[in-house]
C-alpha cells in the first residue's frame, strides 16, 4: 500500500523532532504535527527557561560572596520584566532554530493537532494524512489536585510569564519541580513556603541527597511545612488564603497572587484518538516494549507519554534508537539503566545509578559498601559561609563495581555527567582510586574517597 509518509510524528517536542530528523537523514519521508511551539516542555516551559532563572537567582549570593575576596559591597536590584523578556527571547530564538532544522531535514510540519483515525491515518487540521509508521511523542502536562479554589493556583508553566515578582510564594509539592522553583524564587528575593506531603523532599532520590538539600534550603530561609497538604484556596484582599491539613501547626498561610501547584504531571493523551487503534495504556501512559513499540505494530511512542524516565535526553535517545532501528538498519535499544539526572536546586544535586537503599535491596545490605564525604569547598572559605558539598559512591563489595554516584554541591550536574560515563562502563572502585585527581577541585574527592 502507498502512504503519504514513511513516518508521521505526533508531537514536536525534543523527542519528536530528534526522531523526525534522524529518520529523514535515512531517506524517510517524514511529517510532523505540533499545535504549540516547537521544542515541547523542555524548551518552552521547562529545562531551558528554568535553568536561565536558576542562573539569575544565583547572582545575589555571588555578589555577597565576592566581599570575602576583597570586592566592595554591591547594591543591585532585579529588573523582573527585563529578566522575563530575556528568558522568553532565548526561547523564541530556540524555536526558530528548531523550525530551521526541520526545514533543512525536509520534514513537513503541520502546525495543528494530530489525531489518530486508524492505525495508519492521522487527522491534521482540515486534512488527513496516511503513514506507514506513526510515532507518538506528545509528552505530558502538569495537573492540579481537585480541591476548592484550585483555580487560584498556577502550574509551573505560568512561572515564566509572571508580569511582576511575587513577594510571597507558596509552593505545593516536594518533587524536583517544586524544589527547584522554591530555590529559584527564594534566590530572587521572594519569601517562600513549601508544602510537602512527607517529611522529606525529593522522594526516590538517595536519602543523603534528600536530607542535605532540605537542610540547606531551610538554613537559607525557605520554610518547609512537612507532612501536610493544601485543602483549599481562597482569594482575599490580603492575597491567597491557603488552608492546610496535616501535621502543620499553621491552619493557613498567605501568598500574594501566586500559589504554585507542583504536584505531578501526566501523559498528554486527551483527544489523541488512541481508541481508534490497538494502542494500550498502562497506569495512564502508553504501554510500549523495549523498542518503543505499542500493541499496534506500526505505532510507536517515546518520551513522557510512556512514563518511563521522564527526561528530555531520554526521549531524544528513545526516538533516535527507534529511527536507527526502523529506518537506518541499525537495530539498537535505548538503555534505561544508569541514566544520570540533576536537580537544579540550591545547592544543586546530581545522581547516576542506584541509591544506597536500592543497592541494599537488590544485593543485600552486607554486599554494599558506601563511601561518603562531606566538606566545605574552598570557594566558601574566604566568604566564611557554611556551605557543604556531599559526595557519595555506592560500591558492590564482591565485584568492586560502582553501582551509584551521588553529589550535592556546586556544579554537581557538570561533575556527575563525567562520572556517569564511568558508571555506565562498569567502572570499579579501584578504577576510581587509580585515577589521579585534579587539585584543588571538589571533583577530585570522587577519586580520593577511602
Amino acid at each position: 500500500m502507498s502512504y503519504d509518509f514513511d513516518l508521521f510524528v505526533i508531537g514536536g517536542g525534543s523527542g519528536g523532532i530528534a526522531t523526525a530528523r534522524r529518520a529523514a537523514e535515512y531517506g524517510a519521508k517524514v511529517g510532523l504535527a505540533e499545535f504549540d511551539r516547537l521544542g515541547g516542555t523542555c524548551v518552552n516551559r521547562g529545562c531551558i527557561p528554568k535553568k536561565l532563572m536558576v542562573y539569575t537567582s544565583h547572582f545575589p549570593s555571588v555578589l555577597e560572596e565576592s566581599q570575602g575576596y576583597g570586592w566592595s559591597p554591591v547594591k543591585s536590584t532585579l529588573d523582573w520584566p527585563k529578566m522575563v523578556a530575556a528568558v522568553n527571547g532565548e526561547v523564541d530564538r530556540l524555536n526558530g532554530i528548531y523550525q530551521r532544522m526541520l526545514d533543512k531535514s525536509n520534514v513537513q510540519v503541520y502546525r495543528t493537532y494530530g489525531k489518530l483515525l486508524d492505525p495508519h491515518t492521522v487527522e491534521v487540521g482540515d486534512t488527513k494524512v496516511t503513514a506507514d509508521k506513526i510515532l507518538i511523542a506528545v509528552g505530558g502536562y502538569p495537573v492540579k489536585p481537585d480541591i476548592p479554589g484550585k483555580e487560584h493556583l498556577v502550574i509551573s508553566d505560568a512561572m515564566f510569564d509572571l508580569s511582576e515578582q511575587p513577594k510571597r510564594v507558596v509552593i505545593w509539592g516536594g518533587g524536583y519541580i517544586g524544589v527547584e522553583f522554591a530555590c529559584i524564587m527564594h534566590g530572587l528575593g521572594s519569601d517562600v513556603i513549601q508544602i510537602i506531603r512527607r517529611d522529606k523532599i525529593l522522594k526516590g532520590f538517595d536519602e543523603d541527597i534528600r536530607s542535605t538539600i532540605q537542610e540547606s534550603m531551610e538554613k537559607h530561609g525557605i520554610r518547609i511545612l512537612k507532612n501536610c497538604t493544601i485543602s483549599g484556596v481562597e482569594k482575599t484582599s490580603q492575597g491567597l488564603k491557603i488552608s492546610l491539613e496535616g501535621d502543620s501547626n499553621n491552619d493557613m498561610v498567605l501568598a500574594d497572587t501566586i500559589g504554585l501547584a507542583a504536584t505531578g504531571r501526566i501523559p498528554n493523551l486527551e483527544n489523541l484518538g488512541l481508541e481508534n487503534t490497538g494502542v494500550e495504556l498502562q497506569n495512564g501512559a502508553i504501554a510500549v516494549d523495549k523498542y518503543s513499540q505499542t500493541a499496534e505494530p506500526n505505532i510507536y511512542a517515546v518520551g513522557d507519554c510512556t512514563d518511563r524516565i521522564n527526561l528530555t535526553p531520554v526521549a531524544i535517545n528513545e526516538g533516535r534508537a527507534f529511527a536507527d532501528t526502523e529506518f537506518g538498519g541499525k537495530s539498537r535499544l535505548m538503555s534505561h539503566e544508569n541514566v544520570p539526572s540533576a536537580v537544579f536546586s540550591n545547592p544543586e544535586a546530581a545522581t547516576v545509578g542506584l541509591t544506597e537503599a536500592e543497592a541494599k535491596k537488590e544485593y543485600g545490605e552486607d554486599a554494599i559498601k558506601v563511601y561518603r564525604s562531606k566538606f566545605r569547598p574552598m570557594y566558601y572559605v574566604l566568604p566564611n559561609k557554611d556551605e557543604k558539598t556531599l559526595m557519595k559512591l555506592i560500591v558492590h563489595q564482591e565485584s568492586d563495581r560502582v553501582l551509584g554516584a551521588h553529589m550535592v554541591g556546586d556544579h554537581a550536574a557538570e561533575i556527575i555527567q563525567g562520572v556517569a560515563i564511568a558508571v555506565k562502563m562498569g567502572a570499579k572502585k579501584s578504577d576510581f582510586d587509580a585515577t589521579v585527581g585534579i587539585h584543588p577541585s571538589s571533583a577530585e574527592e570522587f577519586v580520593t574517597m577511602r
